[in-house]
């Protein structure tokens, strides 16, 4: 029982270990001041596209 608890709390260790770093990046570049900028580039290429319809 214990061996099973180190090997959950080694793997929870981990993935921390490994993902933090990526997830904190993520946080600072999608921050609440920049998301208007991101959601006007997403509206003008949803915009911007041609229609595949029409092809």
């Amino acid at each position: 029982m214990f061996l099973l608890l180190f090997f959950v709390l080694l793997i929870q260790l981990l993935t921390y270990w490994i993902f933090e770093p990526f997830a904190s990046f993520l946080q600072y570049v999608f921050e609440i001041r920049s998301l208007p900028i991101i959601a006007l580039i997403g509206l003008f290429f949803l915009f911007s596209t041609k229609n595949i319809g029409q092809n």
